[in-house]
């Protein structure tokens, strides 16, 4: 059977997650979601305990605070290394690449407010419900963002073009 180069119908989110495998699938995909899971199961066990001292909202805090921090590393390292070389050469491989990449990227802003929410830099001064109300929208932001960026990832990225 003829190898084919699946590099001109994966778009670079899927092309990255399947490059030296087991590594990047586990790091770009399965840290973060993993603890973006784990951070929407406990946000569940807590808004209907209500308990705020629990061990669920201990390791709820702790989790939004590494994956925040972690996918902010991530971020960075992706635009330095994937997303700037490929706008500056024209890489991109049609509008779904994009779309991929792009909705991928925009899940620090969720995951970095979580963090920023639990470290006490953003919403000073808001009481625990309205701390909850908005850990919520950052956990349910960054559940749309990372599902679109997997739906568009597995696209043929010329598809759209």
């Amino acid at each position: 059977m003829p190898s084919m180069d699946m590099s001109a119908t994966m778009t670079h989110y899927m092309q990255l997650l399947a490059t030296n495998q087991p590594w990047n699938l586990i790091i770009f995909m399965a840290i973060p979601v993993i603890l973006a899971e784990y951070i929407a199961i406990t946000e569940l066990q807590v808004l209907f305990s209500r308990n705020m001292s629990s061990i669920w909202r201990t390791t709820n805090h702790y989790a939004s605070i590494i994956v925040g921090l972690y996918f902010i590393g991530v971020f960075c390292y992706l635009m330095v290394t994937a997303v700037i070389p490929l706008t500056t050469s024209g890489g991109w491989r049609g509008p779904a690449d994009v779309i991929a990449v792009g909705f991928y990227l925009l899940g620090v802003v969720p995951l970095g407010g979580m963090a920023m929410l639990e470290l006490g830099l953003l919403g000073k001064g808001r009481d625990m419900n309205d701390h909850m109300k908005l850990h919520v929208f950052f956990v349910a932001v960054f559940l749309v963002v990372a599902h679109v960026a997997m739906i568009f990832g597995m696209l043929n990225p010329t598809l759209l073009t």
